[in-house]
């Protein structure tokens, strides 16, 4: 398989995913074996890719790892990704590697470095005015506050997310903040 056909193949990635709903809504696969085989073909393109495609696809390794419950093989990968984004000076890329590695960190139960990582993406989002990315900062800071217990921190996150979200008008993002918001609140309420 080639890297442009393996970057469609990826559009695909997420029919295999969802939300588990006794697990802080982390995301898992409904198949595993599917998703190891996304991994393996990753691992092969990445032995003779140049720069941009070593890139993308330790960003695609970083996020497939996370979800097969091999953090620490997903921290590797996305740190990778900020040093790229920092040396490149593409504030896009830091901040979309930041929330990724975060998640990462998140899933490493190291939440505490997690919401270190979603503060500088928030940070830069608001000082570089890179707009696009904030509401996914704020959502995943919100579950990672979740985890924690922090239900109000949570709650705030969520609801700023959702209205972000609103204004994007993108249907699936806005029912991924409302499932959260409407998770965390059933957690209050036990």
């Amino acid at each position: 398989m080639d890297i442009l056909n393996f970057r469609q193949k990826t559009l695909t990635i997420n029919e295999n995913i969802y939300f588990d709903k006794n697990d802080y809504l982390r995301e898992k696969a409904t198949d595993p074996s599917r998703l190891n085989e996304f991994i393996d073909e990753a691992k092969d393109l990445l032995k003779n890719s140049n720069k941009g495609d070593k890139y993308f696809l330790h960003g695609v390794l970083g996020n497939l790892y996370r979800i097969n419950g091999q953090p620490k093989e997903a921290i590797t990968c996305l740190t990778y990704c900020l040093d790229y984004a920092i040396r490149e000076k593409s504030y896009k890329k830091e901040i979309i590697s930041l929330i990724r590695l975060g998640e990462a960190f998140k899933y490493d139960n190291n939440h505490e470095l997690a919401l270190d990582k979603f503060n500088k993406a928030l940070r830069i989002c608001k000082n570089k005015q890179v707009d696009e990315y904030l509401d996914f900062a704020l959502q995943h800071k919100g579950k990672c506050l979740m985890e924690l217990a922090r239900l109000e921190d949570a709650e705030i996150c969520f609801i700023k997310a959702l209205e972000i979200r609103n204004k994007k008008g993108d249907s699936s993002l806005v029912d991924s903040s409302q499932q959260a918001i409407d998770f965390m609140r059933e957690i209050k309420m036990s």
